[in-house]
């Protein structure tokens, strides 16, 4: 009887059944099964450990993806999940429909935030909360009688998400294929790259404002960017290059999105990375981190100037069914609660700045060109020569692969970036674990095998 159910539920089958409806039937993204592959199929997580179907034990340098904040298997969450499931697990927002969770969550949000942000609108995801403040941003200009401001500003290398608007504002060229017409009206700044780019803030201030003269300023709607660049590279830009950007924007009425998917609540050492540069953004759009990855759920953080004119009537005719999911707003709540129970952020900073530390000491080695973070956003930048720069991006593949099937640490490689997310309950045991396992991959693989 309880293998009936069991098969019933989807439920039965052995780890090789796992492995081959996997690759029957999953789509993966960004994954292209072979036919002798074999797909890691994750079943426990706690802490910063996971387990796999077969037995195999991981460490999650990568927070799942950026996102478990407060690590995995937390049961206060789970309790404020079946909590708010057995009183209202769901209903609409639309209209003049809200329910508490929402309100409670917008509220403390709006406490959180920088000084200006006086609204939140809910989505599902980065990629929604990107289109949104895109969205929202050629709104406000269209209102206050200004509709040929259309244009959008993004910077080459960042990445926003994979819907048509987030992907075409994605500077990455890997997702501008197959998909027929890319929305128009996007333009790809530099991205500020310290160690590829000299006077790196006076260069992509200039570029900024050759830009605007050439398109027309008052043609340009928003500028999206993300205040520390994650899959580009784990980019952390000079300190001054963010106020600047934003006084040359404010200065032409242009609206400033921050993409703070990955940076916000906490990740950088701050709830929100605009904290760590000082600027106030028109728009901030979130996800991941406010419910460390339990359930889905993205916030648009709106200043009050951009809320009073999108809620002009007709209002903003735009919702997606999940708006405002009671049980997904009660979960980020407690989620919020935990981050500063146990001082996530702090951590998250001083963890970070440790890591780093043990970071640096892996330029030893000839093929690392630079090592660079902010909180617990890290990255290495693998070179085959550190004169020229030239950048080692078959390394930082193959190494992608064997971190997992050799080290068991979870790591991402993007390009030639080996990149770090873990999860802000880090320890520095957890940090030591990572910097020998690296070590000694770049030992055994690397040049200097």
């Amino acid at each position: 009887m309880a293998t009936e159910l069991k098969a019933n539920m989807g439920l039965a089958g052995s780890g090789e059944d796992l492995q081959r409806w996997d690759r029957e039937h999953l789509i993966h993204p960004q994954y292209v099964p072979g036919a002798d592959s074999r797909t890691r199929i994750m079943v426990k997580g706690k802490g910063v450990r996971l387990e796999d179907a077969d037995g195999r034990e991981y460490l999650d340098a990568t927070g799942g993806l950026w996102c478990a904040q407060v690590g995995h298997g937390r049961r206060e969450l789970a309790e404020a999940a079946a909590g708010q499931i057995e009183q209202l697990e769901f209903f609409a927002s639309f209209w003049d429909f809200s329910n508490e969770p929402s309100v409670r969550l917008a509220h403390r949000l709006v406490e959180l935030a920088p000084d200006n942000i006086g609204g939140v609108y809910f989505t599902v995801g980065g990629s929604e909360s990107n289109e949104i403040a895109m969205m929202m941003a050629r709104m406000y200009h269209l209102r206050n009688g200004q509709p040929e401001r259309n244009l959008i500003l993004s910077r080459k290398d960042g990445y926003h998400g994979i819907t048509y608007a987030a992907r075409t504002a994605t500077g990455l060229d890997s997702f501008h294929g197959e998909i027929g017409p890319l929305p128009e009206g996007y333009h790809y700044l530099t991205a500020p790259k310290p160690y590829r780019l000299e006077n790196c803030t006076d260069f992509c201030v200039e570029e900024l404002e050759r830009t605007l003269a050439e398109l027309g300023a008052d043609r340009v709607a928003a500028m999206i960017g993300e205040p520390i660049m994650g899959v580009g590279g784990m980019v952390v830009p000079p300190d001054d290059y963010w106020p600047r950007i934003e006084a040359v924007l404010k200065e032409h009425g242009i609206l400033l999105i921050f993409d703070e998917v990955v940076t916000a609540y906490g990740r950088t050492g701050t709830w929100f990375g605009a904290q760590q540069f000082g600027v106030a953004p028109d728009l901030i759009s979130t996800a991941k981190g406010i419910t460390s990855g339990y359930l889905p759920l993205g916030a648009v953080l709106v200043s009050e100037q951009v809320r009073d004119v999108v809620l002009r009537d007709p209002g903003f005719v735009a919702g997606f069914t999940y708006t405002g999911h009671p049980t997904c707003c009660a979960v980020a709540l407690r989620n919020l609660e935990l981050l500063e129970e146990e001082d996530l952020l702090e951590n998250a900073a001083t963890i970070g700045a440790y890591l780093l530390e043990r970071f640096e000491e892996l330029r030893d080695l000839p093929c690392v060109g630079d090592v660079r973070g902010k909180g617990l956003m890290l990255g290495i930048e693998l070179v085959k020569d550190r004169e020229t720069k030239e950048p080692a991006v078959e390394l930082a593949e193959e190494l992608g692969e064997r971190f997992t099937d050799e080290a068991h640490v979870i790591i991402r490689n993007v390009e030639q970036n080996l990149i770090f997310s873990p999860p802000l309950v880090f320890t520095r045991e957890d940090c030591d674990e990572v910097v020998a396992a690296v070590r000694a991959m770049l030992e055994k693989y690397g040049p200097s095998a």
